[in-house]
């Protein structure tokens, strides 16, 4: 099962950072930060601390979970697939921008 809430929860921490840098840069009128290194950095400070708080936290009662197994699933999974995406997105826009100058190829 993958954990749904805790990546809605990243992703929202991302588009987060990356409005605000967005606000900030057009209220300075120039491009001071990426905004996409800006969510990123975002995620990543709210998954140390996250990753802090289930490591010195007891595991829940009734549950046969460790804290390896609970970091892995609602910290390193979610962030891995945002840092993922974001590696991603602009490749595609690479191609699909280069795909459009290179003509078809001859019969």
């Amino acid at each position: 099962m993958i954990p749904v809430g805790a990546l809605l929860f990243y992703t929202v921490v991302f588009f987060l950072g990356y409005f605000a840098i967005h606000g900030l840069n057009v209220f300075a009128r120039r491009i001071l930060i990426n905004r996409r290194i800006a969510g990123l950095g975002g995620v990543l400070v709210m998954a140390v601390f996250h990753g802090y708080k289930i490591i010195n936290s007891p595991p829940p009662t009734g549950q046969a979970i460790d804290a390896i197994y609970a970091l892995a699933y609602y910290v390193v999974f979610p962030v891995s697939v945002i840092v993922g995406v974001c590696i991603y997105i602009p490749r595609i826009a690479i191609h699909s921008c280069q795909c459009k100058e290179i003509p078809p190829p001859h019969k």
